[in-house]
């Protein structure tokens, strides 16, 4: 039972700081409004390491479907656990926007754009296309999960605990060279999850949750991630 609430609870911090730093930055009436992407960048690299570091032992700290299943495809990760981490991730998700919804609500109401209001809660093309999208979210998620989940084992020297901030400096380096395509959502719970909660929740004036982009953050990390452990596999380390 622990690794599926580790999951569920490191999820749902993820989603309430990396979600969080976006309302902060973009809604009308934070304090730190004009932030701009830089702050966004880190904060979401911030927001995946540190729950990393707490419940990394617990359950692996994957956060993330698609790394699940990447993981059960390659053999590191038992396919009967599958299930229950990805309905802990995307439970956490959902949890946590709706947290973030909680603690912004003033800031929710004095924002009239409704794709600034999407926008905290998952993410969107630059320029929509599905096919370049999905191309832009696999490429992300190829980088994230062939560097930071199975290369980090080729760094020497890296102690427990340094391996966290060398995925920090995975996640920020993905966002501050490819965010600006799609926002690099590169986890399906992350992006559907909060998505789900934008759907449901009572935010004023608040839009279309624009479903149809859901394909692309479901599938082009999928693919990214599978891609990375076979080839990983594949060299003769």
């Amino acid at each position: 039972m622990l690794p599926y609430i580790a999951e569920f609870l490191g999820t749902m911090i993820l989603i309430i700081l990396g979600d969080g730093v976006v309302a902060n930055v973009n809604l009308n009436k934070s304090g730190m409004k004009g932030g701009g992407t830089v702050q966004i960048t880190i904060a979401w690299g911030l927001a995946v390491m540190l729950p990393a570091c707490i419940f990394g032992a617990a359950s692996g700290a994957s956060f993330n479907p698609a790394l699940t299943l990447a993981l059960a495809v390659d053999g590191s990760f038992a396919w009967s656990m599958v299930p229950g981490y990805i309905v802990a991730q995307f439970a956490g998700a959902f949890v946590g926007a709706a947290v973030v919804y909680l603690l912004f609500k003033g800031q929710f109401d004095a924002t009239e754009d409704q794709a600034t209001k999407l926008g905290v809660f998952c993410t969107a093309p630059s320029i929509p296309n599905l096919g370049l999208n999905i191309f832009s979210e696999a490429v992300g998620t190829f980088i994230l999960a062939f560097f930071a989940i199975k290369g980090i084992g080729n760094v020497t020297g890296l102690s427990t605990g340094v391996d966290k901030l060398f995925v920090f400096g995975i996640i920020v380096s993905i966002g501050m060279s490819l965010g600006g395509l799609t926002g690099y959502a590169i986890n399906p719970a992350r992006d559907l999850g909060p998505r789900m909660a934008h759907a449901v929740l009572p935010i004023k004036g608040k839009g279309s949750s624009n479903w149809g982009y859901g394909v692309v953050t479901l599938v082009g990390p999928v693919i990214g991630a599978v891609a990375a452990v076979l080839l990983y596999g594949a060299i003769p380390w």
